[in-house]
């Protein structure tokens, strides 16, 4: 299980997380993404990519007042 941290790249962490999720995940892990959320259409938007990478959502937590996590295996 690795853990990646995009809050420094705000809300254009979408394109990071598949990158990850397409060349670093190996098939069956587990990733846990850490985002910032300025509004919460970044977390349907980020459930809908994991979807579409073929990968499986596991958990979608808020972490804090403006972070927030997904676990996502591949």
């Amino acid at each position: 299980m690795t853990r990646y941290d995009l809050r420094h790249l705000k809300d254009e962490f979408y394109d990071r997380m598949i990158e990850i999720l397409n060349d670093e995940v190996k098939a069956g892990e587990i990733s846990i993404f850490l985002f910032e959320v300025g509004d919460f259409t970044a977390i349907q938007k980020s459930a809908d990519l994991v979807k579409e990478s073929g990968c499986e959502l596991m958990n979608s937590v808020k972490f804090n007042e403006v972070d927030w996590t997904i676990v996502v295996k591949k």
